[in-house]
């Protein structure tokens, strides 16, 4: 019923399957430790810029990308620390690093553990230690993404954490919204809106945060393709951002929890102890007609 293979290609590809609800997981570790591929009942969930994936050079516009030790970009991608600065650019090195495959299950459910620890490529741009572990695990029609970030230094460290999923879409104007919050920020004019379950997709660019959310827990309806997702967080991820581009066939709607710049400003910075952790979970339920 459940497999974990291994598939050798330009990168080494993890496929996690469950041959009962037809549902299929693909993962690529050094690429970011990123999820490529979610598919149930034959049919995929995400998308995937196959160009940019292909391309080492390029950031991947796709998938499921990991947003660490920030989410959204920085000003003029620098931030300050004990005096000094350091450069980091948008969302973090997480998902350009490769990871490191810890374990694997197939037997009452399929699943993946990866790692990323600190280097000395890692200090470079962020001077703490800490040890990421992500477990990626496939349950019929839901997607389960389990986090966990510990600080291994002898510092307080400061971090956001995000998830950047890329939902397929045909039709933006077949899409109906359930997000429980009554307003956002446009992140590109930093203007607050009302929100009225739906958005104008008529912009060159949609980049909206969520900040106030009356609890944790989103759908999204496609009438075209008769697939309804709903996401499930836990804390500390209390914000959603909505990003798409006119003419491209994705939307995101992305857990995090802390807004840009927060490295610099504070805000909702999440400051871990010495030997602390944070455990997390994200879930993704597809309903299919």
């Amino acid at each position: 019923m459940f497999e974990v293979s291994q598939h050798p290609s330009q990168y080494l590809t993890y496929a996690l399957t469950d041959s009962t609800t037809d549902a299929r997981l693909e993962v690529v570790p050094e690429r970011g430790g990123i999820i490529t591929r979610w598919s149930v009942q034959g049919r995929d969930i995400l998308y995937l810029d196959e160009a940019r994936f292909a391309d080492p050079s390029l950031s991947v516009r796709g998938g499921i990308p990991i947003l660490f030790p920030i989410c959204g970009n920085l000003p003029n991608n620098a931030y300050t620390y004990n005096g000094q600065t350091y450069l980091l650019k948008q969302h973090g090195f997480a998902r350009d690093l490769p990871w490191q495959v810890t374990h694997t299950e197939a037997l009452d459910r399929a699943s993946i553990t990866l790692n990323l620890s600190s280097s000395d490529q890692t200090r470079a741009l962020y001077p703490f230690e800490f040890s990421l572990d992500f477990t990626y695990i496939l349950e019929g029609n839901r997607l389960v993404l389990q986090q966990q970030v510990t600080n291994s230094g002898n510092t307080i460290m400061p971090f956001s954490l995000g998830l950047h999923p890329y939902f397929s879409v045909s039709d933006k104007a077949r899409l109906d919204f359930d997000i429980p919050s009554t307003q956002y920020v446009d992140q590109r004019t930093q203007e607050t809106h009302a929100y009225m379950d739906g958005f104008d997709f008529s912009q060159d660019e949609i980049d909206v945060l969520f900040r106030k959310l009356s609890f944790q827990s989103a759908t999204v309806e496609d009438f075209r393709e008769n697939l309804k997702l709903r996401l499930d967080f836990d804390d500390p991820y209390t914000m959603l951002v909505f990003w798409t581009l006119k003419g491209k066939d994705f939307y995101c709607l992305e857990p995090w929890t802390g807004p840009r710049n927060a490295l610099n400003t504070g805000d909702h910075l999440i400051e871990l102890a010495p030997g602390g952790t944070v455990r997390t979970s994200f879930r993704i339920t597809a309903q299919l007609s």
